[in-house]
């Protein structure tokens, strides 16, 4: 057997295979809430929703259909009892509630779930699973480790993403105009009425990239991760989750954009001509090779100083006869000071070090730019600066301040977004879990939950789950819910962000990565 191609019905945790013998006598149907319980991120309380669709389509979906209910009955049951009997228990080898399943020969399963894209208050449940057909309380739960997998680290990224998102917006807001602008000519020393040449939501979405593939558990993991933060940015490593996005959210990275990736060196390419022999790759590199385009060029293979300060100066004439921008990319040390320098005012006629600059304000230095309307410097359009090397949220707040004060437009540095901020990270980053709250067993409908008495650290008692039925709603910029309801009361509400997006084997709701974009950033991407 390829484990590629497993039968789903073993793609779950142990303990799950002896549930169906477990649950109360009578269960008829179940409903489960699947929640982001709590924050260990200081700078967000709410969630954003994703991933759900592409989890529908790719395994809800085709892996069921190939991997289950179109093979025969006799050779998932023998594999199922052969791998589960000689691992657990006889007992637990129990068949006849799968062949039961198989013969049903759909997923008797129905989830609801708020729109992707939305920000969600935590605590707020965000998909409802339940069973359509009797007796199939069972496998509600039973889906929990396959669902979990593959949905918790989507909603983390893309969380993640827009906190990030949300920083350059606030500073873009301030720093960043697409308006006319005195642009500064330095070799003859006056000012020339310019304009910007991009519109303020494709420079934000560009701010950040992700830097994160290597760094991942999975090809299947950076793909999603990835995908998560195209949700509020277009810069990525990952080619992939483009792929990815086509597949299972309705795009076209031929007809708009979806993911871009910007010609980039690597410090093998710049090792190989020696360090003798770093002028002439800088030099070969730009009027040989790349000459026109963005390109970015990994600077501290040596002596970053140097390069920033002699090398790309020395070919200052070549750099701005390019049509297209050279992007000069430290790899070592503080990024917060090769950035912005260690010295917050320089206006006092001292003489400071490269390293006091930082990399931005010696670039001004060299290459000039413009005074925005704003009235703040940004670098010609010639030169740039990205880093993405040890950021964190923390790190790119502190960037973005000290530019602020610095007097230069956010604009100028673009920031490379690691596996550290996608990577590090757990399901209980943001306490996501699937707990059952209603049933109706043997007709009488009961409302079921779990409150530990011990559930006391640091007094969230986030492990307290819903009662009963929930909706949720929509009340102001919040997403809050209401729980202790019954099915007949949910049925009456009109304003419940739960809506049906499967339903036993089917598809309900297929929506594209712009219709989540738009609703994720109010149509302002």
């Amino acid at each position: 057997m390829n484990i590629r191609n497993a039968n789903p019905m073993v793609l779950t945790d142990f303990y799950k295979t002896i549930h169906h013998l477990a649950y109360t006598p009578g269960l008829e149907y179940l409903v489960s809430y699947w929640t982001p319980r709590m924050s260990r991120y200081e700078y967000t309380d709410k969630a954003v929703v994703f991933g759900m669709q592409a989890f529908i389509k790719e395994y809800l979906i085709e892996y069921f259909n190939e991997n289950f209910f179109k093979k025969e009955k006799s050779k998932i049951v023998s594999e199922y009892k052969r791998l589960i009997g000689s691992t657990m228990t006889a007992q637990a080898a129990d068949t006849e509630h799968i062949e039961k399943l198989h013969d049903l020969g759909y997923l008797p399963i129905k989830i609801k779930a708020v729109a992707e894209g939305t920000r969600v208050n935590i605590k707020t449940p965000v998909y409802e699973i339940s069973n359509t057909v009797k007796g199939y309380g069972w496998l509600v739960n039973y889906l929990e480790t396959f669902i979990s997998v593959n949905i918790w680290h989507t909603i983390n990224s893309a969380t993640v993403a827009y906190a990030y998102r949300e920083v350059v917006n606030r500073f873009f807001d301030k720093t960043v105009s697409e308006n006319a602008v005195e642009r500064i000519d330095f070799s003859e020393g006056k000012t020339i009425k310019s304009a910007c040449s991009e519109k303020l939501p494709a420079i934000r979405s560009a701010a950040c990239g992700d830097f994160s593939m290597r760094g991942m558990t999975s090809i299947e993991s950076a793909e999603k991760s990835s995908a998560a933060h195209l949700l509020s940015f277009t810069g990525t490593a990952t080619i992939s989750a483009i792929l990815w996005l086509e597949e299972f959210y309705n795009c076209d990275c031929t007809k708009e954009t979806v993911g871009k990736g910007v010609p980039s060196t690597e410090h093998s390419v710049m090792s190989s001509y020696g360090r003798d022999g770093e002028y002439e790759c800088y030099r070969h590199l730009i009027e040989d090779v790349f000459t026109t385009g963005p390109l970015s060029m990994v600077s501290d293979t040596y002596d970053y100083w140097n390069v920033v300060t002699s090398v790309i100066p020395s070919l200052k004439e070549s750099i701005m006869k390019r049509d297209g921008k050279i992007i000069i990319r430290g790899d070592s040390g503080d990024p917060v000071e090769i950035i912005c320098g260690t010295v917050l005012n320089t206006d006092d006629g001292e003489k400071y070090t490269p390293e006091q600059l930082g990399t931005v304000r010696c670039l001004w230095n060299e290459f000039g730019g413009y005074i925005n309307d704003k009235g703040y410097k940004v670098l010609d359009k010639h030169i740039g600066v990205i880093y993405g090397d040890a950021i964190t949220y923390e790190r790119a707040c502190r960037i973005y301040e000290l530019l602020d004060k610095m007097g230069f437009a956010a604009s100028n540095v673009t920031l490379g977004i690691g596996s550290y901020t996608y990577q590090y990270v757990t399901r209980d980053s943001l306490g996501q879990a699937l707990k059952a709250t209603n049933s109706i067993v043997n007709g009488e409908e009961r409302r079921i939950f779990k409150d530990p008495v011990t559930d006391k650290v640091k007094g969230a008692n986030f492990k307290k789950s819903q009662k009963g039925m929930c909706c949720v709603y929509r009340e102001g910029d919040d997403v809050l819910y209401k729980d202790e309801l019954t099915i007949s009361e949910v049925r009456e509400m009109k304003n419940n962000l739960l809506l049906e997006v499967f339903c036993d084997g089917r598809l309900l709701i297929d929506e594209s990565l712009a219709d989540i974009r738009n609703r994720l950033h109010n149509n302002d991407f």
